[in-house]
């Protein structure tokens, strides 16, 4: 298993599990402890974004090496992650804002949909590294655009 993408891919289900705790906290209605689980989500999908960036700067990033008949719908399905993804950064990044200003009636509005589309990013994620790495021979790596598109 390769160092960098176990980890970063560790922090990423690990910031989904600490969502779904911080759900189930707010449910609750223990919201110092919702305050911390959700922060520390933050921090684990920062971790996870800045492992990712650095691996994907100094090293590269890695194309599919399964069999070449499913390449395509590999590629489909990395684009919709990488969609997935950027729209669950950037919502988290409003939710956790919406909070950290106190306009908290907007923050209940946005924040299970911010959950759900986090929960669908970091699966999707765990997937992408099973097919990269775990069930298929990983690929060369290279920049970004050839890995993905195969360029």
């Amino acid at each position: 298993m390769p160092l960098l993408p176990t980890i970063s891919t560790f922090f990423i289900a690990l910031s989904a599990i600490l969502v779904a705790i911080g759900w189930v906290l707010i449910a609750k209605n223990k919201r110092i402890e919702h305050k911390r689980v959700m922060v520390a989500a933050a921090i684990s999908a920062l971790l996870f974004f800045l492992i990712y960036l650095s691996r994907t700067i100094l090293v590269g990033n890695t194309s599919f090496g399964g069999p070449e008949k499913i390449e395509i719908y590999y590629t489909i399905y990395l684009i919709f992650h990488i969609i997935l993804a950027t729209t669950g950064a950037v919502f988290g990044l409003v939710t956790l804002r919406l909070a950290l200003k106190r306009k908290i009636q907007k923050h209940r509005k946005l924040g299970p949909v911010t959950s759900i589309i986090w929960f669908g990013s970091a699966v999707t994620g765990v997937v992408v590294y099973l097919l990269l790495y775990i069930i298929y021979e990983s690929g060369e790596t290279t920049n970004v655009f050839r890995a993905i598109f195969g360029m």
